[in-house]
């Protein structure tokens, strides 16, 4: 629901009665992990996002509206400072905005590499369809996809292709489902073979339930079975109640979902930003704040920071980076860069190493004591989900991802979490170090 500098009033009438209405409705049809196949890269398993090591992934990250501001790259490297491990980038393919090139889409992948962010490239000239009038369809952002695939290829394991911005406003929206199963089909049709992911019609706010009540059908259509939903809370999500029913709903199903957008404040409504973030937390779902700086046409409190500088944030930055249930206290770097995996994470059920790096067992059935350690392929191995399955003695993380504290000092309460090094850290042994 943001705006560049000079762009359309979003409108949202009626948008939080209906969010309310449907939220209970099943889906029908084929469950979301029922054929999902083995892929590469950054997948979709069951439901969670996970990386090519099994090991789950969970967004914490920004937006950043390069498309309107190309020479603010450096930004890349301020987000991920700010202790982001992904930002969503705002691209344009030339119908809306100064179309981006496939040498930019190369360069931003790679300093999206070089700063340690999973990249989430998006077109967003298809924002407002059928509402808008200047936004461009789907399928001509299939179409800008497709003419990229070189700077794709090869960048599984660190970009997720984002179909196009709120595809739909609030007028044909009905014909999100159709679109969206096709521009997935011609992206991999031409070999694109990264997790997508697909944005919710009305402005991205899915208050009509469109893509709730049709996202596992468009799941099952992707010959991939890889791609992920992203929602955009804003005004239709101004009470806890509406943020933790449609996100549950997805989760209960085995639906991947992401908060692609949310603020704390809109013109269409008071979004519930301490819900989203806590909602988000404690069902391991990811979420991207809008946005990093340059917001304009009244919508200028949604900058992050001020002009721009990492060192100036805004009272929503602050809340978003430093609050509860923030960025950089549930924020983990992916481990495609040599890092532990995340806050609160499971392994994937396609993982074959446990935690603590031994292999997992074929089967119980080698562990004879009980202790949760095996004997095959003539070296030792972990039963999946035993005592034994949890990092060494020596790991330096627990569990949880989160570090361990080098001495119980930092734990003044005596809870289980300490602080060292401005960061949240776990006493070994404690009720936290799990």
């Amino acid at each position: 629901m943001e705006k560049p500098p000079s762009s359309r009033v979003l409108t949202a009438v009626g948008a939080a009665v209906a969010a309310v209405l449907g939220l209970l409705v099943s889906v029908s049809g084929l469950t979301a992990g029922s054929a999902e196949a083995v892929a590469s890269g950054i997948h979709v398993s069951n439901g969670r996002l996970y990386e090519a090591n099994g090991n789950e992934f969970v967004m914490r990250g920004v937006n950043h509206a390069h498309a309107w501001y190309p020479s603010r790259t450096a930004s890349i490297a301020d987000i991920a400072a700010k202790g982001a491990n992904t930002v969503r980038l705002v691209l344009s393919n030339g119908d809306r905005w100064t179309r981006t090139t496939t040498s930019e889409v190369s360069s931003l992948i790679g300093q999206c590499k070089a700063n340690k962010l999973i990249c989430v490239l998006e077109v967003h000239d298809t924002t407002g369809y059928g509402e808008d009038g200047a936004a461009t369809t789907l399928d001509r952002a299939a179409q800008f996809w497709i003419d990229n695939k070189s700077a794709l290829a090869g960048q599984e394991n660190y970009v997720v292709v984002n179909l196009g911005n709120e595809p739909f406003g609030n007028t044909g929206y009905a014909a999100w489902t159709d679109a969206t199963k096709a521009a997935i089909g011609r992206l991999r049709t031409a070999g694109i073979n990264q997790a997508l992911m697909a944005d919710a019609p009305n402005w991205g706010q899915d208050w009509s339930g469109t893509m709730r009540d049709n996202a596992a059908s468009v799941l099952a259509a992707d010959p991939a079975h890889n791609t992920v939903f992203s929602v955009h809370m804003y005004g239709v999500y101004d009470t806890a109640a509406e943020v933790q029913a449609y996100l549950n709903f997805f989760v209960n199903n085995h639906l991947p979902i992401v908060v692609g957008e949310f603020g704390n404040l809109h013109s269409d409504g008071n979004p519930d930003e301490d819900a989203i973030m806590a909602t988000a937390k404690s069902l391991r779902v990811g979420y991207l704040g809008w946005s990093w700086s340059g917001n304009g046409s009244g919508v200028e409190y949604l900058d992050l920071v001020n002009g721009f500088d990492r060192n100036a944030p805004t009272s929503w930055g602050n809340r978003l980076f430093y609050g509860s249930d923030g960025i950089s206290s549930t924020s983990k770097t992916a481990t495609v860069f040599g890092a532990t995996g995340s806050p609160g994470t499971s392994p994937s059920p396609s993982a074959t190493t446990a935690p603590n790096g031994y292999p997992y067992c074929a089967s119980s059935s080698s562990d004879p004591d009980g202790d949760g350690w095996g004997w095959e392929n003539s070296r030792s191995c972990v039963v999946r989900g035993s005592a034994a399955d949890t990092p060494s003695p020596s790991a330096t993380t627990a569990p949880n991802g989160y570090p361990y504290c080098a001495g119980g000092s930092s734990d003044t309460d005596g809870d289980g979490w300490g602080w060292e090094n401005s960061r949240s850290c776990v006493v070994r042994g404690s009720a936290a170090d799990h």
